[in-house]
């Protein structure tokens, strides 16, 4: 699927440039993230093999969309260092940094 190739090499793109390595797209494993019963995340993640990082041999990548009107496109890309282990692991710790980083944000406007 055209589409879906496109979507891979944009996240590829967005791992390599924010990691600074190679990557080549390994796998697509769905992830469901619940918490207190209520879907927090559901979607794919692509899984690369990384080339040239020194510390990661895999990463994660996704997309969400992001803004005050979810106007625009959110790339994010997780490195496998534990305690990531696993696509789920890497959105887990992605909705960690992105709550402290939106609480720390509201106390700065308050």
């Amino acid at each position: 699927m055209a589409n879906n190739q496109k979507y891979i090499e944009r996240a590829k793109l967005a791992l390599e440039h924010l990691h600074n390595c190679g990557a080549v797209h390994s796998a697509t494993a769905p992830v469901h993230e619940v918490f207190r019963g209520q879907t927090v995340w559901e979607g794919d993640v692509e899984v690369f093999d990384l080339k040239g990082h020194p510390k990661a041999k895999l990463a994660y990548a996704w997309s969400h969309l992001d803004g005050a009107k979810d106007e625009r496109t959110r790339f994010v890309a997780v490195l496998e260092i534990p305690p990531v282990v696993s696509a789920e692991t890497a959105v887990r710790a992605q909705i960690v940094k992105d709550t402290k980083q939106a609480r720390k944000a509201r106390g700065k406007r308050a």
